[in-house]
């Protein structure tokens, strides 16, 4: 079952980093997004209003929010 993942993201971003290795290490594919860019960072501001930090993980169009709530949701 492939997973639509999507991580908005910026760099020197530690979190971000470990976030695209987590989905490296489960073998799944995603589309990382730049914050830097002041349109990408709109529209991550338009799907998430609450979003203060990065990456902002987004699966199959839900919300997952940070790095730290994808491992505590998807760690085995």
């Amino acid at each position: 079952m492939s997973k639509k993942v999507e991580i908005y993201s910026k760099s020197n971003c530690s979190y971000c980093v470990m976030a695209m290795n987590f989905f490296d290490s489960k073998n799944m594919e995603y589309q990382v997004y730049s914050a830097d860019d002041p349109k990408i960072f709109s529209e991550m501001m338009e799907r998430n209003p609450q979003a203060r930090t990065v990456p902002q993980i987004f699966i199959d169009d839900q919300l997952i929010g940070g790095y730290t709530d994808l491992i505590e949701k998807y760690s085995d």
